[in-house]
């Protein structure tokens, strides 16, 4: 009878209490907010992942990018203080070559997207169905770059060539011009939805190691 009534309550328990009925959950695994990650991960896309700000590489399995940008000789320009966070901010790139590494990240440049204002380039704002990109401040080079395009290739071979429309500010954020995103990094090639389906490549990683090249 003992028996009967611990199993009773467990069940009620667990029926009833919203933390074991929403387990906190590990990398890649569903989540709604913050709350839902374990340990240092965050809620991107409602997937548990590593979180940029503070560099964990717990979700890395060679596909995701490190957040952290290669400095070489390009050295940081300052720090942007965003609230409680702060962020480094680059005047510079690495150099461009014949084949430049850089992380893919995903960026909605139609009005009301996460792109905030109108693309620099044209002052337009742009379809997800159309292959645009912004680059990192010290790569768009005050505007040298605007409308030209780049061949961008991910690792598994495939590649599409892409429209140069806006800056991926390196050096200003958090604001409403901004869309309130923190700064980018000095290595961020920022594609459209677009762009990521021509790669075949999974959205949900947001960030993604490529290469690129003027065409």
């Amino acid at each position: 009878m003992a028996s009967l009534i611990f199993i009773y309550i467990a069940i009620f328990f667990t029926a009833s209490s919203p933390l074991l009925a929403n387990a906190i959950s590990q990398c890649n695994g569903p989540c709604n907010d913050l709350n839902d990650c374990s340990g240092q991960l965050i809620c991107i896309n409602r997937k548990c992942n590593d979180d940029p700000d503070v560099g964990t590489h717990i979700c890395n399995s060679g596909t995701s990018p490190s957040p952290n940008p290669p400095s070489g000789p390009c050295q940081p320009s300052g720090t942007l203080n965003c609230g409680k966070n702060s962020y480094t901010t680059y005047s510079c790139s690495p150099q461009v070559t014949a084949s430049t590494p850089a992380v893919l990240t995903l960026n909605d440049f139609s009005e009301g997207g996460d792109g905030g204002a109108e693309s620099s380039c044209d002052e337009e704002f742009h379809d997800n169905s159309e292959l645009v990109v912004a680059l990192s401040t010290g790569w768009f080079s005050q505007g040298s770059r605007c409308l030209k395009t780049i061949r961008i290739t991910a690792s598994n071979g495939r590649s599409v060539i892409a429209k140069v429309v806006d800056e991926c500010d390196s050096m200003h954020g958090c604001d409403k011009e901004h869309a309130y995103q923190r700064p980018c990094d000095n290595n961020i090639v920022d594609g459209s939805a677009a762009v990521w389906n021509a790669l075949n490549l999974n959205q949900d990683l947001g960030r993604v190691n490529v290469k690129w090249s003027m065409v």
